[in-house]
């Protein structure tokens, strides 16, 4: 269990080469992820931010919008992104997300180890 005032939230410039940066609040520590999970973050991107495109190798990635709007890229193909969607990265392919709304952009980020 981890309470909201014990989690740690910091603050990644022009992440993967993206502009503006992303605010990562680590849900879980380390040794609760285990040796399965190597990430499972609330993630928010403020208007015009954005994580650039990277690629998931030996791990596969899924992100769950919870608030706000943005454009979600696929291995080149742009998705709008809102509220309840889930994009999936396998394996081998990569991703990333902009926050191309008026408010933030929030979302589960989990990698899951293959």
């Amino acid at each position: 269990m981890t309470k909201a005032d014990e989690r740690k939230t910091e603050a990644i410039e022009r992440v993967n080469g993206g502009a503006g940066f992303v605010i990562k609040e680590a849900l879980l520590d380390a040794a609760q992820l285990g040796e399965h999970c190597s990430m499972f973050s609330r993630v928010t991107l403020k208007p015009g931010c954005e994580l650039g495109h990277h690629e998931h190798y030996g791990e596969t990635e899924a992100y769950y919008i919870l608030s706000g709007y943005g454009m979600y890229e696929d291995d080149g193909i742009a998705h709008k992104a809102e509220p309840g969607d889930v994009f999936f990265c396998e394996n081998g392919r990569g991703h990333g997300m902009k926050n191309n709304g008026k408010e933030d952009l929030i979302f589960i980020a989990l990698i899951l180890k293959v």
